[in-house]
């Protein structure tokens, strides 16, 4: 790692598809390292699949050594058996991060939205331009559930900036 520099791991957890992206931040600037989305074997047992999710996350942790990980707080939905999945999906996530030492910041979709668009309700879109525009990329071609992680690692970015400006 840079000298002066942070990697973060923003994490879109989904028990079918958890996004991912890994950010660098020197001087202020951030630089894509990272990103893509861990798709799980459609048909294979809850169990199956969240080995995948933390495995796969074990592996990218080691890869590219993140300081520390963000992740999106479960969005509550009215069935509670896909409530009851993200959770699962978001707990082998967390415990990949945990297992190699990354804290674990967690913020609300909204939160995100309104810290890089400046509106807690923005559409996807806006955020995943707000995203490519923060890494300086000119045209993404990363899927949505990455464009979502790289925005939760952002949102952790600035709000770790922020809070170093308070306390210091």
């Amino acid at each position: 790692m840079r000298q002066g520099s942070v990697v973060v791991m923003g994490l879109d957890p989904g028990s079918r598809a958890t996004g991912y992206g890994i950010v660098r931040e020197s001087s202020g600037q951030a630089e894509l390292v990272a990103t893509g989305v861990i798709r799980t074997p459609a048909g294979k047992d809850m169990g199956t699949r969240l080995g995948v999710i933390y495995a796969r996350l074990a592996e990218l942790i080691t890869a590219h050594g993140p300081a520390e990980a963000a992740i999106e707080n479960v969005f509550v939905s009215k069935n509670p058996s896909s409530a009851l999945k993200l959770g699962q999906a978001r707990g082998a996530a967390m415990a990949a991060c945990a297992t190699h030492g990354l804290s674990v910041a967690e913020y609300e979709p909204s939160k995100v939205k309104k810290n890089l668009v400046g509106v807690g309700g923005a559409p996807k879109d806006q955020v995943a331009f707000m995203v490519a525009r923060s890494l300086g990329i000119k045209k993404p071609d990363w899927p949505e559930d990455a464009s979502d992680a790289l925005a939760v690692a952002i949102c952790h970015l600035n709000e770790r900036r922020m809070r170093r400006l308070i306390d210091g």
